[in-house]
């Protein structure tokens, strides 16, 4: 049985293909068309992910998405009626059904030639697929589920258990309360006001202190004798207003969620590119903190309710690594699982997963151990695109050398980290999901106190405050953070030991926390091997990881990688076993 999942017109636009029971590939349209956050019909990715099965449409048995709009009807009609909300809000909620409801005319038009579709069209409600996309791949027999975001078939948060026999879903947060439009109304106020930057205000957090505790309970309000949270509407625009979330080219835009009665509360708004104060940062700490009092007082009341010591997490809101790191702490839960793409792009995957496992009349995949289901390139095609790029690396001076075996390229890959060198590591398939996880990377030395102002600086181009991780070996995690934990795909955020804080400077937050990422080679074995040759040279079991980008989306082509390596300050390139370098500084 072949399903195609998909995440369609919204931001992060993906596709997923399951093929009797198995994930075989996954892809952002983003990835594709090289536009941040990709927003519309992944025509692209839908394309891809059946070449790379060898598949056409006509081979398709079911195409999934992850919205149903018949969802919720009578919460959608009880909302009208007492609200009364701008005529825009309601067409343009009508407009996106209307999408929905044209699949099979996308579909033919995506995929022109061949045997036309002829399979039938699941729509899975929103956070069901959300849900689906975490547990349905994880290694739990059972577990409670969470699952938090902005909105999706006008819900913003639901929870149960997942279990042998499927998910159910006990409990809803509904429109217009939102978790996640909260973070994203104050990331708007904090001047940062492009979709999806909500975790730069989890970067700046660090840096301040809590005082605005007070307003931020004000804003979102929670009852201990009801489980979930409410917002206080009179700071927010989104239950009443159209505002104009769209996409022009792929990129999309949505128009600022907070009303003059948040700059009353909190002090004028930042704008975008004003020096960040002490107010701005203490800011950011109070809204962090005000999240993070949110989601672990309902995952405590959930653990109660339940008894049960696992939990899933999903939804965007579960991208929110700092407060998942404090989950096993803070509510008696012992484990904690949270996919590589927990927010829209990974409903792709959860929906194909929903309808393979009602067709086939059950079952689960084998649990996700990594996140590698995007585009490889062979020896061969790298070989060309660096022909391709001859002219451009002779005119920077590159010397290009290839590596005899695995042993020699891991020696001297981390030998040139050791040395200082930033460098971009591109090799195998392309992660799925927000993370660079060691396929798609820019690698330094994490013992070096000034790597992350040179990275932000001379290679990302971003934020100085903005911080970076480790890759460390999955073996070496317990001597180094404070929590011996599995953390396949960096979502979470653990105190590193006191004692090894100066080692690795530029992995360690201002908080002394650090989010890592571990590495198995079961799940990647290149990488671990290269991270065990810094560790033999260094004593240091991980390296520092971002993703291979300049305010891009994460590279996915050789021609990307070495158009990146080329306008940016990187020194060397490991493209699969070739090895680029630009001449060294006297």
């Amino acid at each position: 049985m072949n399903v195609l999942g998909l995440n369609a017109y919204h931001a992060d636009a993906a596709a997923a293909l399951v093929v009797d029971g198995r994930l075989v590939a996954a892809i952002e349209e983003e990835r594709l068309q090289r536009v941040k956050h990709w927003a519309g019909f992944p025509g692209g990715a839908i394309r891809w992910c059946l070449e790379e099965a060898g598949l056409d449409i006509g081979d398709v048995d079911y195409v999934a998405v992850n919205r149903d709009p018949r969802a919720n009807l009578w919460r959608k009609a009880t909302h009208a009626i007492r609200h009364r909300p701008d005529f825009g809000l309601v067409r343009d909620r009508i407009r996106n059904a209307r999408r929905i409801g044209g699949l099979e005319d996308e579909l033919a038009r995506a995929c022109p030639g061949g045997t036309p579709f002829a399979g039938r069209i699941r729509r899975v409600e929103h956070h069901l697929a959300h849900q689906a996309s975490a547990f349905l791949v994880s290694p739990f027999a059972e577990a409670v589920l969470l699952s938090i975001d902005g909105f999706g078939d006008f819900s913003s948060a639901s929870w149960g258990v997942g279990a042998a026999d499927g998910m159910r879903i006990d409990g809803r947060v509904h429109f217009p309360h939102s978790l996640g439009i909260f973070y994203l109304a104050l990331t708007q106020y904090l001047g940062f006001p492009r979709y999806g930057d909500e975790y730069k205000v989890m970067g700046l957090a660090p840096y301040g202190v809590p005082r605005f505790g007070a307003a931020m309970r004000r804003v979102v309000r929670t009852d201990p004798d009801v489980l979930g949270f409410r917002l206080d509407l009179g700071y927010f625009r989104h239950h009443r207003e159209d505002l104009g979330y769209r996409w022009e080219a792929g990129a999309p835009t949505v128009d600022r969620h907070f009303t003059p009665a948040l700059v009353e509360l909190l002090g004028p708004a930042r704008a975008e590119g004003e020096e960040i104060a002490t107010r701005h940062l203490d800011v950011a700490r109070s809204a962090q903190a005000r999240f993070e009092e949110v989601v672990l007082e309902m995952l405590g009341a959930l653990h109660s309710r339940y008894g049960l010591d696992r939990v899933v997490l999903s939804g965007g809101a579960a991208m929110n690594s700092v407060a998942n790191g404090k989950v096993t702490r803070e509510t008696g839960f012992a484990r904690v699982f949270t996919p590589p793409a927990p927010g829209d792009a990974g409903g792709a995957i959860g929906a194909a997963l929903v309808a393979w496992r009602d067709e086939a009349g059950g079952g689960r995949p084998e649990p996700m151990i990594h996140s590698y289901y995007g585009p490889g390139f062979g020896r061969e095609r790298l070989r060309s695109a660096l022909d391709a790029a001859a002219g451009a690396l002779d005119g920077a001076h590159c010397e290009v050398r290839e590596a005899p075996d695995e042993d020699a390229l891991c020696a001297e890959v981390a030998g040139r980290i050791a040395d200082g060198e930033v460098l971009g590591w591109f090799q195998g398939r392309m992660e799925f999901g927000p993370r660079a996880l060691g396929n798609r990377s820019i690698l330094s030395d994490p013992r070096r106190a000034d790597m992350r102002d040179v990275i932000n600086a001379k290679i990302k181009l971003r934020e100085s405050f903005r911080p970076f991780a480790p890759s460390v070996l999955r073996e070496s995690m317990g001597e180094w953070f404070e929590v011996d934990d599995d953390v396949p795909f960096m979502m979470k955020v653990y105190g590193i030991r006191e004692e090894k804080r100066t080692r690795i400077p530029a992995v360690t937050h201002v908080d002394g926390t650090g989010r890592p990422h571990t590495v198995t080679p079961e799940a990647n074995p290149l990488y671990h091997h290269l991270i065990r040759a810094f560790l033999e040279r260094t004593g240091v079991p991980m390296v520092l990881n971002t993703s291979f980008n300049e305010n891009e989306p994460i590279v996915n082509r050789p021609e990307e990688a070495l158009d990146c390596f080329l306008r940016t300050e990187m020194d060397t390139l490991a493209l699969g076993s070739f090895i680029v370098t630009k001449p060294r500084p006297e």
